[in-house]
């Protein structure tokens, strides 16, 4: 068993070695013809090529006017974009909110509810199919309600597009105003998904990407039949699109690696939150058509659940403490510097150091993380948005 445990972790090393390797090989975009600072124009000329932004929002009405907000203040040309936000059966004052926002709103504002009359298995993949079939845009670019971007976000995006040829754009999302160690842990945590999956998009294996900050032509959404094989699962808006997207145009999908581009949220506030988001997201897991990108995810899973083994073994004499602790010093080691350099991007002031601070902790506490929520992905059910979902 030793001997499996190293070969493991010796493969676990040689993956964090090569995100760290690819990472900082990886340059900032810089758009064609354009100076390194917003505001960049309009990457289209002759009128053509404007963007529809797409949100699906459900009891919103503490965040959306802040996205809104933002959108007003983008350096892409107010002309050029749209948006529609679809109202999935919120209990709250966001469509009241949203629909008061129309007059402020210095861009195209279009809102509708999702109908109640036939549900959806994902109310949220019915939402976007929806807003895509109206929508003006040759790009579309989604996001959350709760999410807050920069004033150049969809500028970069649309640059992205262009310059790239891209056929999907994947962002970076992130989480602020952490308010407690667990927010603060899930910063980290999701930044080492954050940066993996860039990196893996180098490499040519598109793996994971946030709905959050992502855009694709809304053409090769209706040539790739949208959502359709994979609109069963609740989740899976995202990376089970991109998937399909990869299949159809390998080598065209795109991390759009930009300061100005990171899209920012809050983190869960509670445990239960959290159990929640991340069952749902593990659920999608088994849909996944590629063998690679479900052999990363179990790499990533056998990786982690070694060491779990190891110290059950220790504790009841089977296994020898020193190459425990080594192996444990040796998963540690390697694991530390991508995610240092993946926080230092995400959150490059002072703040980031006290989060990197919390690596090690991260680290302790991760391969229960992975191997609690791999098996919990086995059964089905979740509650989002205060709703139960299969």
């Amino acid at each position: 068993m030793v001997a499996l445990i190293w070969f493991l972790l010796l493969l676990y090393a040689a993956f964090n070695g090569a995100l760290v390797v690819t990472w900082l090989r990886m340059k900032t975009f810089q758009p064609a013809g354009e100076p390194p600072s917003p505001p960049l124009l309009p990457p289209w000329e002759g009128g053509g090529g404007s963007v529809s932004v797409v949100v699906v929002v459900r009891n919103e009405a503490g965040n959306i006017v802040n996205l809104l907000e933002d959108l007003n203040r983008q350096t892409y040309p107010t002309g050029q974009f749209e948006v529609i936000v679809v109202d999935d059966g919120s209990t709250d004052d966001t469509f009241g909110l949203v629909t008061r926002f129309v007059e402020k709103a210095g861009y195209p504002l279009r809102l509708f509810s999702l109908s109640t009359d036939s549900p959806a298995l994902s109310p949220k993949k019915r939402g976007i199919t929806e807003a895509i079939r109206i929508a003006r845009g040759e790009l579309i670019v989604t996001t959350d309600g709760d999410c807050r971007v920069g004033t150049a976000w969809l500028a970069l995006i649309a640059h992205g597009y262009r310059d790239r040829r891209a056929r999907l754009i994947s962002g970076a999302v992130t989480f602020e105003g952490e308010r407690n160690l667990l927010e603060k842990m899930q910063t980290v945590e999701f930044a080492s998904l954050m940066g993996s999956g860039a990196c893996a998009l180098q490499w040519g294996l598109p793996t994971m990407c946030n709905g959050a900050n992502l855009a694709y032509p809304k053409a090769v959404f209706e040539e790739v039949g949208g959502f359709t094989g994979i609109d069963h699962l609740a989740s899976g808006d995202d990376e089970l699109l991109m998937h399909k997207i990869a299949r159809r145009y390998p080598g065209r999908i795109f991390f759009l690696r930009h300061p100005a581009s990171v899209v920012r949220t809050r983190a869960q506030p509670t445990h239960g939150d959290l159990y929640q988001q991340r069952k749902r997201w593990a659920s999608k897991w088994k849909a996944y058509r590629d063998w690679k990108v479900s052999g990363l995810a179990v790499f990533i899973f056998l990786s982690n659940l070694s060491l779990l083994v190891a110290a059950g073994s220790w504790a009841v004499g089977e296994y020898p403490l020193s190459a425990f602790l080594l192996q444990a010093w040796v998963k540690l080691s390697v694991e530390f510097p991508p995610l240092a350099l993946f926080l230092g991007y995400l959150h490059p002031t002072n703040r980031a150091r006290r989060r990197t601070a919390l690596i090690p902790l991260v680290q302790l506490v991760y391969p229960f993380y992975v191997v609690f929520f791999g098996l919990a992905a086995q059964r089905k059910g979740f509650v989002w948005k205060g709703r139960k979902m299969r």
